[in-house]
């Protein structure tokens, strides 16, 4: 049962990251009315770690608009007040993206307060742990698969290469690709992870320090659809050696921002390079790619992609070993 508003709202614990001449991600007691504006107040039971939250609290990267504000970008509890008519106290929701842990007080502590848009229904088929298991991770893996299949991306056209295999979201997506029928060649500069990508489904396992990445406009067409991870190099190459009609999810940047290449790739294969973004997407597309999520898609190795679970204490550790590449797969924080 959802607890009385007064066990929960008096005090609680965050993790609040502030810019005092350095970023400085600190666990602090808070009160409801420090939390962002939002119709729709949840006791937090999990959250998870992305690369984006490792950003964050380590400042790494430029993730949040304005400081202090609580990290996070995900969020599955139960609602414990609400004005917005659609959830009542009690109902298992999850929130990811939208801007939460980026612009608005995020998924890092253990009650959260939304917009009542953000929030999505626990799909019938997951359970709150396992939402945050996928959390935005799953969602973007989803998410690109949906678009790939609306350009046309079907197991019959050939291999569906992924980079950055070993990551968070290059984890769910190559065991979603190997449940749904495709053939999956994970790319990955860990060779200690081979057996790890095999177990979740790929058939081939390419290592990025043994990659001829070409130099010519076009190589030989390989790849029936691709997910990449990572940007720069490997995402020229993708695009080098994508067969023609097909589509290039462009999910991240873990090694560069950058993309030098032509158009021939374009007007000579028809290729597609779709852009993914996890945060704003439209309410109807977001609760389908959850129903996916809970149904078709939910990939068959959770328990062995979910690397550890963790406290709201061992974030900023664990967020500099997954900066390192330290990591693989995906952590859950455990905030009730």
């Amino acid at each position: 049962d959802a607890l009385p508003i007064s066990a929960t709202m008096d005090r609680f614990t965050a993790l609040r990251v502030y810019d005092e001449g350095g970023i400085d991600a600190r666990l602090e007691p808070i009160t409801l009315d420090q939390l962002g504006d939002g119709n729709v107040v949840i006791r937090a039971a999990y959250s998870s770690l992305n690369y984006k939250d490792a950003l964050a609290v380590t400042g790494k990267g430029k993730i949040l608009r304005s400081m202090p504000l609580i990290a996070g970008i995900d969020v599955a509890g139960t609602v414990v007040r609400s004005d917005d008519p659609r959830y009542q106290e009690g109902a298992e929701v999850v929130v990811t993206g939208c801007g939460l842990g980026e612009n608005h007080d995020g998924g890092f502590s253990e009650i959260v307060r939304v917009p009542g848009d953000w929030v999505i229904p626990l799909p019938a088929g997951l359970t709150l742990r396992e939402a945050m298991c996928l959390g935005t991770a799953g969602f973007t893996a989803g998410l690109a698969l949906e678009r790939l299949e609306h350009n046309g991306a079907n197991p019959a056209l050939g291999p569906v290469a992924v980079t950055g295999a070993t990551g968070g979201v290059g984890s769910l997506a190559v065991d979603m690709l190997a449940k749904a029928g495709y053939s999956v060649a994970a790319v990955s500069g860990k060779r200690d992870q081979e057996a790890y990508l095999r177990e979740l489904g790929a058939d081939e396992v390419l290592f990025t320090d043994e990659l001829d990445l070409g130099k010519r406009p076009l190589e030989k067409a390989r790849w029936g659809a691709a997910v990449d991870n990572v940007g720069g190099e490997l995402l020229t190459w993708l695009t080098r050696t994508i067969k023609p009609n097909c589509g290039i999810a462009s999910i991240g940047l873990a090694a560069s921002h950058e993309l030098h290449t032509t158009v021939m790739p374009f007007i000579l294969r028809g290729a597609s390079l779709l852009g993914v973004n996890s945060v704003e997407v439209p309410r109807a597309l977001r609760e389908r790619v959850w129903q996916r999520l809970a149904d078709e898609l939910k990939p068959r190795h959770l328990d062995r992609i979910i690397q550890g679970e963790i406290g709201l204490a061992e974030v900023r550790d664990t967020a500099e070993a997954l900066i390192a590449r330290k990591t693989a797969g995906r952590y859950v924080v455990k905030i009730a």
